[in-house]
């Protein structure tokens, strides 16, 4: 697939090769590994992953190849693929100048879904990290901006690269260093073409449950009402008796 996004001036390659897997009772599953390439003025990128799922890729800034395919998944070597990649952005550029003197119709736009969560469960006083998942989105060039209690936080963030979808479309994470503290609100802002304007923010807020009081409660409640029942049935039978 190669598409042209002349706004951003970005170029965006995606080679897919179709797996598919028959087991013995004839049942058939496919399966994606895919090549993405894209490039701009100012960016880079060259990944390849399998079903969604990024297993490698370039950091170009460090001048070598990322593994980042799952542990469970044992070690993996991608021999070759540094030098493919470093090639083919070279091309890719060159494609780039070109295709600016064309006249290209915009790309229909898709709007991305934005959600927030810790990565770890949440201690008072431990560090942990806040996870902004944006999804769904086209094209592929979107700003996000973290707050913590309603000022623009400016260290601790990072921005994964631009991970294709099957149908398309892109996701994005970024992460925030946090130590929480009872009371804070944290907030991720997302800006894309296709917001028209009017950015989508999700908000999180440091909530902790203290550990063992829920439980202790319900079962304090539960013995409660089950003495009362006892009480209750005991009365009852004893007026069953007077009756009799």
């Amino acid at each position: 697939m190669f598409v042209h996004l002349s706004s951003i001036k970005m170029e965006l390659h995606r080679t897919i090769l179709t797996l598919t897997i028959v087991l013995t009772n004839g049942a058939a599953f496919e399966h994606e590994a895919y090549q993405f390439e894209a490039c701009s003025d100012t960016e880079e990128e060259f990944l390849i992953g399998y079903d969604e799922e990024e297993l490698w890729h370039i950091d170009f800034d460090q001048k070598n190849g990322v593994v980042t395919s799952p542990d469970f998944t044992g070690p993996m070597t991608f021999p070759g693929l540094y030098d493919l990649g470093v090639s083919n952005m070279a091309k890719c550029k060159i494609n780039l100048q070109y295709a600016k003197g064309l006249k290209i119709p915009p790309p229909q736009l898709d709007a991305p879904q934005t959600s927030i969560f810790p990565k770890d469960n949440v201690q008072l006083g431990i560090l942990n990290t806040l996870v902004c998942h944006v999804t769904g989105f086209y094209p592929p060039s979107v700003r996000v901006l973290w707050m913590k209690n309603n000022v623009n936080v400016t260290g601790g963030m990072s921005l994964s690269q631009y991970r294709p979808r099957t149908d398309g479309t892109f996701n994005i994470f970024s992460t925030l260093k946090f130590t929480p503290a009872e009371g804070d609100i944290y907030s991720c802002t997302v800006n894309h073409r296709a917001l028209q304007g009017q950015p989508q923010t999700k908000t999180w807020d440091v909530e902790v449950a203290l550990p063992g009081v829920g439980p202790a409660v319900f079962c304090g409640i539960g013995l409660t009402l089950g003495l009362l029942g006892v009480a209750a049935g005991t009365l009852f039978l004893i007026k069953g008796n007077s009756c009799n």
